[in-house]
């Protein structure tokens, strides 16, 4: 009535994939549950959307907070600020717009100088030699040598600690999987955040013409989603396929083994098919506010590991792993982080209730190292003991579609994308999957971080 515009929240619930109700309403949580959002929330100073899908995995998302807690607010080689100027540098990278909105505004309440918002250029000279760093690890790891670690440590009055330099790893690839998480879970912006809400006028009735001019067309039209609704009956066969293959694939295994050289052979296959995996470029994806200003050379994206004329040489799980030799260098140069980051790997890794749909008693490690070993054969990682023939049983088409979009290029997921995959699946397993993605990606990421760190030390 005074005529003042009041800002409205865009979207229904934390996620535009996920429906408000099918979400866990706060206030009906349990006490683990309840703990988590306290802690959330004294950590960030709100109950953030990342969160709030996250928690449908309690376990995962008490590690991811106190994971988050130590790389940006306990003592740790960098400054306060230079942890959220870095966080903003990577999460930029994907266009993520709602992570560098978050960390914009952490940037400035720890006292950080607005003058190096206006772009990358105005950080420090020390900031900017990061560029090409953060810029190889989201997009390809696999080109990273010491070298580029050597120039980091060694240029004059700029040059970063090798403590420091493992801090800004871990939290470029950090926020690199953080942003495959909000894009590949469709998570909305806050209603505080730009793109989160619109202004309406104040309307008697709970639907008015401005909802329409809003691209309001009723909540119940927004939610009608393939996942969740009436179970078709391909969608329930697709389930049933999936554990008969399981099922299938464990008996081969119990009855034969395939040579080395079949194995290896295999995974070349995968590796080389999962170049024609691509996602159509027409699909209209989350419209994402400009953030370019925050890194450099804004033309580099994605390219395949295994593109013609290029050889880069497969990394072998057996030469270098983050459980014999990653884990201990973060350890030694940042106390604790390793420990955080192994428990996080672990925990996505071996999650499972035992189901899948509508059945019970499942045993899923199967299909969960198929999902973890794609993502990591994408990034030219390689697993000896692993049947890469496994992987095309068991992930269709349209799954690994989502997966190395998700993985590779975030910012390109649609919703379309996230419904048809797994369509009879719950929207928890959904978003347990995408737990796999980031962990997986995170990991691949610090692989070659850490082996170059590694050779650079030797």
């Amino acid at each position: 009535e005074l005529g003042i515009r009041i800002p409205r929240p865009l979207g229904h619930g934390p996620s535009r994939f996920i429906p408000e109700k099918e979400m866990i309403q706060v206030g009906n949580e349990d006490a683990m549950m309840h703990t988590l959002f306290a802690d959330s929330f004294a950590t960030l100073g709100r109950l953030d959307n990342v969160t709030l899908v996250m928690v449908f995995h309690p376990q995962y998302l008490e590690s991811f907070l106190k994971t988050q807690h130590y790389l940006l607010q306990m003592d740790g080689p960098l400054p306060l600020h230079y942890r959220h100027y870095i966080g903003i540098m990577a999460a930029a990278r994907h266009q993520c717009s709602y992570l560098v909105n978050l960390h914009v505004n952490d940037f400035l309440h720890v006292g950080g100088d607005p003058k190096w918002l206006n772009g990358l250029e105005n950080a420090p000279q020390k900031l900017q030699n990061l560029g090409e760093l953060n810029k190889m690890l989201a997009h390809r790891p696999w080109l990273i040598t010491k070298e580029h670690i050597e120039q980091l440590l060694k240029t004059e009055e700029n040059s970063w600690s090798l403590a420091e330099l493992i801090h800004a790893v871990v939290l470029l690839t950090q926020y690199h999987s953080l942003a495959s998480f909000t894009f590949g879970c469709g998570i909305s912006p806050e209603i505080d955040c730009e793109g989160g809400h619109t202004f309406r006028p104040p309307s008697v009735s709970n639907y008015c013409i401005c909802d329409i001019t809003n691209g309001y067309h009723g909540v119940d039209e927004i939610h009608a989603s393939p996942t969740g609704s009436v179970p078709s009956t391909e969608s329930v066969c697709e389930v049933a396929a999936l554990m008969e293959k399981m099922k299938q694939l464990q008996e081969c295994r119990d009855e034969e083994e395939a040579s080395q050289e079949e194995m290896a052979t295999r995974f070349e296959r995968e590796k080389r098919e999962s170049m024609f995996v691509c996602s159509s470029e027409d699909e209209e994806s989350a419209p994402t506010r400009d953030v370019s200003r925050h890194f450099e050379d804004t033309s580099y994206g994605y390219k395949d590991f295994s593109r013609h004329g290029m050889h880069v040489p497969t990394f072998r799980v057996q030469d270098y792993s983050w459980e014999d030799h990653g884990y201990s260098l973060v350890n030694r140069l940042y106390p604790d982080v390793g420990q955080l980051l192994d428990e996080k790997f672990h925990i996505a890794y071996n999650l499972t209730y035992n189901t899948m749909a509508m059945h019970k008693d499942v045993d899923t490690s199967m299909l969960r190292r198929a999902i973890w070993n794609y993502i990591h054969c994408m990034f030219g990682i390689r697993y000896d003991d692993y049947d890469y023939g496994e992987i095309n049983q068991l992930l269709d088409r349209s799954f690994k579609v989502y997966i190395k979009t998700v993985v590779c290029t975030p910012e390109k997921t649609t919703k379309r994308m996230y419904d048809s995959f797994w369509r009879q699946f719950e929207h928890s397993e959904k978003v347990h999957v995408n737990l796999l993605l980031v962990e997986a990606r995170m990991q691949a990421e610090l692989l070659y971080a850490l082996r170059a760190i590694t050779r650079y030390m030797t």
